[in-house]
């Protein structure tokens, strides 16, 4: 009986890691989305108050620069899956999940999205699996 409470236990916290977990991404993902709410908001204010070309240029590649820092970590774990999978380097990895975006019509960093998320649901479901073994382990 013992070991069916410690079982409960250790799920109630796996439960809470995981739940604070997307609580955190939740909150991040909120702070980018005022982030990104903000920068609206300046550009349409530029736009509104008709500042010279330059000024808008400027703020245009301020706002792509900002968009390839926000999706490069996303890229740069698909890549080492792919480096891990395909047993190639970098560019190599690059140039296979461009490809394969291309090929889909989709943009880099949603089928980075795509694969990471991927191999995080696989990881569950063989975190899953190996859950009856532990089990059976402690009876």
């Amino acid at each position: 009986m013992a070991g069916v409470d410690a079982d409960s236990a250790d799920n109630w916290s796996a439960i809470a890691r995981r739940l604070e977990a997307a609580r955190l991404e939740f909150d991040a993902q909120a702070q980018r989305f005022e982030e990104v709410k903000s920068r609206l908001e300046a550009t349409a204010d530029i736009f509104r108050t008709g500042h010279p070309r330059r000024g808008v240029l400027y703020y245009s590649a301020y706002a792509r620069l900002q968009a390839r820092l926000d999706t490069m970590p996303v890229i740069e774990q698909a890549k080492g899956i792919l480096m891990a999978q395909q047993r190639c380097g970098p560019d190599e990895a690059f140039e296979l999940l461009r490809l394969a975006s291309q090929r889909a019509n989709i943009k880099v960093h949603v089928l980075a999205e795509q694969i990471v998320a991927h191999l995080g649901s696989q990881e569950a479901e063989s975190d899953a699996e190996r859950q009856p073994l532990a089990d059976s382990a402690h009876r």
